[in-house]
């Protein structure tokens, strides 16, 4: 019975109590006001990205046989000019050797027609051999030239097709599935290339925002060169949370609206110098925001009448007054930061301000008051002073 009485008492104090208690001069209700102040608050945007290498290469045979060798393997590192696959090279150095004893034939049929040609001209002055004759004798002769020229340009295109039977990476990077092994037939035609060599040592994260946020970022206008030297470096957070050492920078903006999502692309660059970053993964870019001159409220203080906030200002007779107020779009859950409506002094309203009308008479308390009296009632009821304790 006892327990129920005092349970009974304490539904009746808090009933009582609850928007303040009623101690003060006239008895206003007291209330925990705040005393504003500016501040600098650093906030973040993110934006999902898609994250490739500066340069995914694919590696096609520019001849056609089966692999002899195969130099690397998946997922190693690989220099510009490295070999990564050899195709047998018999036919290829067979091929050579034929382009170059038929460049050497043609030099010598080409010496000897010199000399008839020669020979022939040295005739004509003395009237042994016709014009005829040494017409003949020049056009041999340049037909042994255009010989030459040819066997020549074949031997060139032997020693390149040579070449290509050791496929080499075009830079450097990662090498990536390799569908093809050693005694695969492959060919310019190929379906599949012979590997993938990703470059990097630079990652690329592909990331868009809406129209509207694009234009907060670049309000202060100038050329998409100056645009882009004002955005601030940001950061990457990677799959499992982590945040990249290295910070990154926007390289490049779409001129083009999506007029589906209303959304533009962009690019922003990261460097890769241990190779943590691969193609293909994600995370989220990062954007700091930094809001200067700001004034930081509790939610709690807030009330909201058609998507406009609200805030009950202490006025110099005690009285409050609802003033509306302009908050930044980003919040950390529990506070909003106040970029208009509010100066900084002002005191305002930060409890049980769903039950306060405009112009309401209060007695305002600080903060370090109000946790303080709550304490001494927690007290107070664990020692029994029920009659102190809520009053």
């Amino acid at each position: 019975m006892k327990s129920r009485l005092v349970l009974s008492l304490c539904l009746l104090a808090l009933l009582s109590s609850c928007g303040g208690g009623d101690k003060g001069a006239g008895n206003a209700p007291e209330y925990a006001v705040l005393e504003t102040q500016t501040t600098t608050a650093h906030l973040t945007n993110s934006y999902p990205a898609t994250i490739r290498g500066k340069q995914d290469v694919e590696i096609r045979p520019m001849v056609s046989g089966f692999i002899t060798k195969l130099h690397v393997d998946e997922g190693s590192e690989v220099k510009k000019g490295q070999v990564l696959f050899t195709i047998d090279q018999v036919q290829y150095m067979a091929a050579v050797e034929t382009a170059k004893a038929a460049v050497e034939t043609a030099k010598a049929a080409l010496q000897t027609q010199e000399l008839t040609t020669q020979n022939n001209r040295e005739l004509n002055k003395r009237g042994i051999v016709s014009d005829y004759q040494l017409s003949t004798s020049e056009n041999q002769l340049a037909q042994a030239k255009a010989s030459l020229a040819q066997a020549e340009a074949s031997l060139t295109n032997a020693a390149r097709n040579l070449e290509y039977t050791e496929v080499t990476s075009p830079s450097d990077g990662i090498v990536g599935q390799i569908p093809y092994r050693i005694g695969s037939l492959v060919s310019a035609s190929s379906e599949n290339p012979l590997t993938t060599v990703a470059d990097n040592s630079e990652m690329y994260a592909y990331f868009s925002m809406t129209e509207r946020q694009l234009l907060t970022m670049i309000r202060e206008g100038g050329s998409q060169k100056e645009i882009l030297e004002k955005l601030p470096k940001i950061r990457l957070q990677l799959i499992d949370g982590s945040l990249y050492p290295d910070s990154g920078r926007v390289e490049t903006i779409s001129g083009v609206i999506d007029p589906t999502t209303g959304s533009v692309s962009m690019r922003a660059m990261f460097p890769n110098e241990y190779n943590i970053l691969r193609s293909n993964s994600t995370g989220n870019v990062i954007f700091p925001n930094v809001l200067t001159d700001v004034i930081l409220i509790p939610q709690s203080a807030t009330t909201e009448i058609q998507d406009k906030k609200f805030v009950f200002v202490l006025q110099p007779d005690n009285t409050v007054k609802n003033t509306e107020i302009q908050v930044y779009h980003l919040n950390d859950g529990k506070n909003y930061y106040v970029t208009g409506g509010l100066k900084a002094g002002d005191k305002i309203v930060i409890e049980g301000v769903q039950a306060i009308h405009d112009g309401q008479a209060i007695t305002p308390i600080t903060p370090a008051d109000k946790e303080a009296a709550y304490k001494q009632a927690l007290e107070d009821q664990k020692n029994g002073n029920i009659q102190t304790a809520f009053q």
